[in-house]
């Protein structure tokens, strides 16, 4: 019983866990969708020299990485979160 008690308590935990973690992927991604809306913006809005084209051409490529990987990662959170099989990463 009291096994079935704690496995149940860490599950919870684990849940929580991964759903804020979720939340704040999720915000994180928004976050960098609009640096790269604003990216954009300064692109097309100035008159830029090749170098700055290319810099700001860096920028959203790294972003657009970026905002793949978190997707991603938030998509696989999601997954086990409705899988109910969550799990709390620890990092050493």
């Amino acid at each position: 019983m009291r096994q079935s008690q704690a496995e149940s308590r860490r599950q919870n935990v684990a849940k929580r866990s991964m759903t804020k973690e979720a939340k704040q992927l999720a915000s994180l991604i928004a976050g960098l969708r609009k640096s790269l809306e604003g990216i954009h913006k300064e692109r097309t809005s100035k008159k830029l020299s090749g170098a700055e084209m290319g810099l700001l051409d860096e920028r959203r490529n790294n972003l657009l990485l970026t905002i793949a990987a978190l997707d991603d990662r938030l998509s696989a959170v999601q997954g086990l979160i409705d899988l109910g099989r969550p799990h709390v990463i620890r990092v050493h």
